[in-house]
């Protein structure tokens, strides 16, 4: 039999090093990686799927119940949950078996090392059962598409003429870094920008707030009706999705409750949608680093519905899956890297014409 294939995802070097070596000391086990993030592990993840995760729950950029929430609704993997704070029968313990995982080991906060060692059989039984779970059994939300938010656009959808300009923009894992460089690169005067980020609640606020000290353009979490204009940048909130609406040569945005699309809210997707049926040809679509294939869809309705449309090149992509399935679906006119999408951009809304 082959040996079971584990992924260790902690930020303490210390627990990933004592990990790696006790579970590698059972014969049946290799560990093929370890990452201190789950953006690190996710790029990993790419070029070997492991059988089991072994995953923190307190680490940066992204938490280990997010990490393993995202897992479940892409490719259901078996993970034990290692953390200080997957006390039995806390809040933290109970959303992460809700979310799909296996086993928990709960970590001492002192005398961690020594703890590891003197309980590795543990870790190692605990791996082990988790490579047995049938994960075809764990309960996945249906995957619901942007059709519960709005119908698909028709080709009369966006004919009234306007002279303003809109970029629409999509991204997952990978994509606060990614954005901060896109943003940062484009000058004082742009068409006016929406984006969707998959983050969750109460993490955009500040994440907007930060870019806009970064950015020549003002960059904000959308408001219900914000106009989308020159210069600005409208992120949508975590947990509520954003349509782009239209009144007379006027846009502006619609930020509305909503059940899941594609397992995220926001969606990329509803974004296109509504950038599709209300801009048309007059819009520009960004499609970014992600897992899954949130945006795909979408984007091949913008560009049917004659906008421009772009991807990240894999090379530059943190995760390859959003912007690969847009390209297979051929909702993608161009491939740029990163550091050409701002440029791009640029070209592509100035050479717009109004149909």
């Amino acid at each position: 039999m082959s040996r079971i294939k584990v992924m260790v995802v902690d930020d303490s070097a210390v627990v990933r090093q004592v990990v790696t070596g006790l579970l590698n000391a059972d014969p049946d086990i290799e560990v093929i990686a370890a990452a201190a993030d789950p953006i690190l592990a996710v790029a990993k993840m790419n070029v070997r799927w492991p059988d089991v995760i072994v995953l923190d729950i307190e680490m940066p950029r992204m938490d280990g119940i997010t990490f393993l929430k995202k897992i479940m609704a892409e490719h259901p993997t078996p993970v034990v949950i290692c953390s200080t704070l997957a006390e039995a029968g806390t809040q933290t313990s109970m959303e992460a078996l809700a979310a799909g995982a296996v086993a928990i080991i709960t970590k001492p906060k002192i005398g961690l090392k020594q703890f590891l060692e003197d309980d590795s059989e543990d870790i190692i039984s605990a791996v082990k059962a988790a490579s047995k779970a049938n994960m075809r059994a764990v309960h996945v939300s249906v995957k619901n598409t942007a059709d519960v938010i709005m119908p698909a656009a028709d080709k009369h959808s966006a004919m009234i003429q306007t002279t303003d300009r809109v970029v629409a923009l999509g991204t997952s894992t990978g994509g606060t870094q990614a954005l901060e460089a896109v943003l940062t690169a484009l000058p004082r005067v742009t068409p006016g920008i929406v984006i969707v980020q998959h983050m969750p609640e109460k993490f955009t606020a500040a994440f907007a707030e930060r870019l806009n000290g970064l950015c020549q353009i003002e960059v904000k979490e959308a408001q219900n009706n914000d106009r989308v204009i020159n210069s600005r940048a409208l992120i949508a909130p975590g947990g509520k999705h954003m349509l782009l609406r239209r009144t007379g040569a006027q846009y502006y945005v619609e930020v509305m409750d909503g059940p899941l699309v594609n397992r995220h809210r926001p969606s990329v997707d509803v974004l296109f949608r509504s950038v599709a049926k209300c801009a048309g040809a007059n819009a520009l679509g960004v499609i970014m680093t992600g897992m899954g294939d949130d945006g795909a869809a979408g984007l091949l309705e913008m560009r049917n519905a004659g906008a421009r449309t772009v991807a990240q090149d894999e090379a530059s992509c943190v995760v390859y899956g959003m912007p690969k399935e847009a390209v297979k679906r051929g909702g993608v006119e161009k491939t740029v890297p990163l550091n050409g999408i701002a440029r791009e951009i640029m070209q592509q809304m100035s050479g717009v014409m109004v149909r």
